[in-house]
């Protein structure tokens, strides 16, 4: 007799917790739904968490002043040029240098020719003058400060860094966020006389620093002559690699900046001059003359000679010590088709 009694109460008791339960939940959903008034720091921060759009001339900082600074970014338009001569000898001649045109090369004379993707490391010795750090009536000596200014003047013309084909021009914009630096940040203001009262608020970017271009890629092409019976190199177009780093400051890698055609940029290297460690005032080449003679160090990173799949020899051979052995190889059988065609 008791035990259908206890089940009894124990069915009720259960049922009882069931029921309070679901009331909970019902008023805590209520209490999730209702919003707030907008009023104060937390309701201007559920509306960001919510991802509702703020109201027209919204400024999550109050009634602070928010000022751009527009310093920022890398500038190279501003020459400063010197009131009184630098030098002890006349250097005018210089901006009236023009680069001598290259001998023409007919297609049916062609016998051997093979395209070849170098890249030059500037932390090499022999390509220290690439990083000369110094101003002159030019502007800045550095090569990649060389190569910015004619791009963003509009002497010469930016191609995409997707296509070494020269097929697609960068627009205004593409050319501005070359040298665009990293993203925007916004620091505060704080008063001089109460570090601790933040009077206002500054937007900063980083600037693009040059030094971090380390490498230069270089698109040639090896063309032997039958009829002058020589081998002729012409340089088709020079791109820059950005050093990418990681957060805790390592390198990962490098990425084109964009494609030079270089017989445009031939009449612009032929007015700056290479730096000359052993001699500042004799014997300094300009740095047309420099590509022309061949005075860098590169390693070659790809070529059309045995690629049918058209890939570089990092994508072939993941070793790097083997991909700068396999480059060696290319040049090395570049040169021997040369020597091989005569008998001594």
């Amino acid at each position: 007799m008791k035990s259908p009694i206890l089940k009894s109460c124990l069915s009720f008791l259960v049922l009882a917790l069931l029921v309070s339960n679901a009331d909970a939940q019902r008023s805590s959903r209520k209490r999730t739904n209702t919003t707030p008034a907008n009023t104060g720091t937390d309701a201007n921060q559920q509306g960001q968490n919510n991802n509702t759009s703020a109201p027209s001339g919204y400024n999550p900082y109050g009634n602070l002043p928010i000022e751009v600074d527009k310093s920022g970014g890398y500038n190279d338009s501003i020459v400063k040029k010197s009131m009184r001569p630098d030098a002890a000898f006349d250097k005018s001649f210089i901006n009236d240098r023009t680069p001598l045109p290259y001998e023409h090369l007919r297609w049916d004379d062609a016998l051997f020719a093979e395209k070849v993707w170098r890249e030059v490391d500037l932390r090499e010795k022999m390509n220290m003058p690439f990083r000369y750090q110094s101003e002159d009536d030019n502007g800045d000596q550095r090569f990649i400060s060389i190569l910015l200014k004619a791009v963003r003047s509009g002497e010469v013309t930016a191609f995409d860094p997707t296509d070494d084909r020269f097929t697609t021009p960068m627009d205004s914009v593409g050319v501005k966020g070359i040298t665009a630096g990293g993203p925007a940040d916004t620091v505060a203001v704080r008063d001089v006389n109460d570090p601790n009262k933040i009077v206002g608020y500054r937007v900063t970017q980083t600037s693009f620093d040059p030094g971090s271009v380390m490498k230069f890629r270089i698109k040639e092409e090896w063309v032997f002559d039958r009829e002058a019976s020589r081998m002729f190199v012409r340089i088709i177009g020079i791109a820059p690699l950005k050093t990418l780093y990681l957060p805790n400051g390592q390198e990962r890698g490098s990425s084109v900046m964009f494609w030079v055609y270089y017989p445009d940029l031939r009449p612009i290297l032929a007015k700056y001059e290479v730096y000359n460690p052993k001699n500042m005032g004799n014997s300094r080449m300009t740095w047309e003359e420099l590509f022309e003679s061949r005075m860098f160090s590169s390693y070659v990173v790809k070529s059309t000679l045995d690629n049918p799949a058209n890939r570089t020899i990092r994508q072939a051979i993941k070793d790097p010590i083997l991909a700068l052995l396999e480059g060696d190889n290319i040049k090395e059988k570049i040169f021997n088709y040369e020597q091989d065609l005569w008998s001594y």
